[in-house]
């Protein structure tokens, strides 16, 4: 019995957990000690993803720290109690707007309160600029907290409305939507195949009336903090366990230099040709999802080491990656002629920051260029100690019993349900991102605000289509065409019923993921002529799947189309089919399934708290082994990271 304790704190609708390192003591000591600077370069990059998330997160963040640490008064009533859970959540989400729906956290202590509170400690704790005294800083940040209307949400893709100046996040200043389309149209030239990510490193301001990048760069902005990451990269430079790794940190370091994207090109390149080595990273701005209009790059980080034993099921399906692109059911003019360099590992996070913590994906495919995954193909990772976390802590906690059907469908789930679900990150990641192309002369930002929920449902799809193929069988990976048949009942179930319990009642599906899901079980559902049904049972609502053959045939259809409105860069069928699939949520439905859910007392939302990483030098000041310990708790390793990671 696996007597590891992956269960840490709780808090509002949140709880955290641990990952273990599985396999690290047999790592050596010159793979321990990358891991190790790596680390320390992913930790300096969090207060860079706490300010990109909103322009008053970190004095936020700082003057509740500070509250926390130092307030003499009484910490045991209401008031005390609400705020230090508002810290925790600021905490998981890098900001005051939820980690996952983008809207603004309602503190639930009073403003009196926090102003006295604020009033009470040392202003030398506080942070204050020179020359700003507690009530300026006061008078900053309690309209920010305290106001619903004042940046309400970190992300707003409302149709019809100016995004940019509706949403919260710190990516521009002073410019409207049609502003920065224009702004970044003009750079764009369709007969440059190889164009860079224009935007993607920077800020967009008006600067003496003039639309200026100001850029995230050694020197430039958050270049306090892009210092101490420069620093640890070279670090583990000094110890990368080949030439190519060496190659790779040289121009990170490089593109952190300069700000150069053409650079950042040629890392993202020469990164994917980095096979050898068993451990691996990222590190920078990397995902657009944090941007209403998909162009800005939110700071993250994760050190990663090889899980060669799980390896060997996600390099079958990279082996025979162009057998599967062949047989997609898309028009052949949006198939790759030939599939590249595809890539894929099974690997254990050693440390997750930025964008990918304390919530982090369970896959992740790299790089997004589309120029560059067709030439040079792409990486993907499954991140197995994550999935394993995930499944160790939910065993057993009743979710399936209250929402699958019947007892014949919840022995599936439980037979095959976990396998099930690895295989289809991993199709998700290693074909589904990398699959397709786009038609010549295809901006790659041509769906704008939808095309991070159109990719997410394409790389969705495809791995749904194929789960249910007997090559799947014929090569291993699953022991039966029975077994799929537990992913397509829970996909649909979570798409129709069961994400809802993320959302709070009265408001719409925001996150791109979730909206992915949305889509995707609903036109199935509308479309399915009763293959999927909706049915009552004791009052409560269930999925039923009727007819799994032809669940396939309608995933297969609308992959075709999603392929089809990626490749020809079609925005108003994307928005089209966004706007009416994927965001809107029946109210009763809605009430009913979130009722259900609180009865089980278990929260919707789960994070991590990384391990504690202690290197062991010798007399020669070298890492000649790494401890690990798992016993540092979420608000120890919180404040912890602000004292010590702290440079913005």
């Amino acid at each position: 019995m696996d007597k590891f304790n992956y269960i840490d704190e709780r808090f509002a609708d949140i709880q955290i957990l641990r990952y273990q390192l599985h396999g690290f003591d047999s790592l050596n000591a010159q793979q321990k000690a990358l891991i190790y600077y790596l680390s320390q370069a992913t930790l300096w990059g969090r207060d860079i993803t706490t300010d990109q998330f909103g322009k008053y997160n970190l004095r936020i963040r700082k003057t509740l720290e500070a509250v926390y640490l130092h307030y003499k008064g009484n910490k045991e009533n209401d008031d005390f109690k609400a705020l230090t859970t508002y810290l925790k959540q600021v905490w998981f989400a890098n900001g005051i707007h939820h980690h996952y729906g983008g809207e603004k956290f309602t503190p639930l202590f009073s403003e009196q309160f926090f102003k006295e509170v604020v009033n009470g400690i040392d202003k030398a704790h506080l942070p204050l600029d020179k020359g700003y005294s507690v009530n300026e800083l006061l008078d900053t940040i309690c309209p920010i907290i305290f106001n619903p209307s004042l940046h309400a949400k970190k992300v707003n893709k409302t149709d019809g409305i100016d995004i940019i100046q509706e949403s919260a996040v710190n990516y521009y200043e002073d410019v409207t939507q049609q502003e920065v389309e224009q702004y970044y149209a003009s750079l764009n030239n369709p007969a440059n195949s190889q164009a860079p990510s224009y935007g993607l490193n920077s800020k967009l301001a008006k600067v003496d009336g003039q639309l200026t990048e100001l850029v995230w760069k050694e020197g430039g902005l958050y270049g306090s903090a892009i210092e101490h990451i420069i620093y640890w990269l070279d670090k583990a430079r000094s110890v990368a366990e080949n030439e190519q790794q060496r190659k790779v940190i040289d121009l990170l370091i490089e593109y952190y230099k300069t700000g150069d994207l053409e650079l950042f090109d040629q890392y993202s390149i020469e990164w994917l040709k980095e096979q050898e080595g068993m451990v691996d990273f990222i590190n920078g701005f990397i995902e657009v999802y944090s941007d209403p209009l998909g162009i800005k790059a939110s700071w993250e980080g994760l050190v990663e080491y090889k899980d060669m034993e799980a390896t060997k099921r996600t390099r079958l399906i990279s082996d025979n990656a162009q057998w599967f692109e062949d047989h997609s059911p898309v028009n052949s003019q949006f198939k790759k002629k030939t599939v590249k360099g595809v890539t894929a590992n099974v690997i254990c996070a050693a440390m997750l920051g930025g964008d990918e913590y304390p919530s982090t994906a369970i896959g992740i495919n790299l790089p997004n260029a589309d120029w560059i995954r067709a030439q040079y193909g792409s990486k993907s990772v499954t991140i197995g100690n994550i999935t394993d976390a995930y499944n160790k802590a939910s065993h057993g906690n009743g979710f399936d019993e209250e929402f699958v059907v019947d007892s014949e469908t919840l022995a599936l789930i439980q037979q095959y349900g976990d396998k099930c679900d690895d295989l289809h990150t991993d199709l998700h990641e290693c074909l589904g991102h990398g699959s397709g192309q786009l038609l010549p002369g295809v901006d790659s930002n041509a769906l704008k605000s939808y095309g991070n929920v159109i990719e997410e449902a394409r790389a969705d799809l495809f791995g749904l289509y194929y789960i249910a193929d007997d090559k799947l069988v014929e090569l291993g990976l699953l022991p039966n065409k029975e077994a799929h048949k537990s992913q397509y009942y829970t996909y649909l179930m979570n798409g129709l019923l069961t994400q809802l319990v993320r959302i709070k009642e009265g408001n719409d599906i925001e996150e791109a993921h979730m909206r992915n899901r949305a889509l995707i079980a609903r036109w199935v559902y509308k479309h399915s002529e009763g293959a999927v049904e909706i049915i009552k049972k004791d009052n409560k609502s269930f999925v039923i799947v009727n007819d799994y053959d032809k669940l396939r045939t309608l995933f297969a259809t609308l992959l075709a189309e999603i392929q089809r409105i990626k490749s020809e860069g079609d925005f108003e069928a994307a928005r089209e089919l966004v706007e009416e699939y994927a965001i809107k949520i029946e109210p009763q439905l809605h009430k009913e399934i979130r009722e259900r859910y609180q009865k089980l007392n278990l929260a919707p939302y789960k994070g991590f708290v990384n391990p504690l990483l202690t290197p062991v030098f010798d007399s020669s000041n070298n890492i000649i082994d790494v401890k690990v310990e798992y016993n540092e708790s979420y608000t120890q390793q919180m404040l912890r990271y602000s004292q010590i990671y702290s440079a913005l």
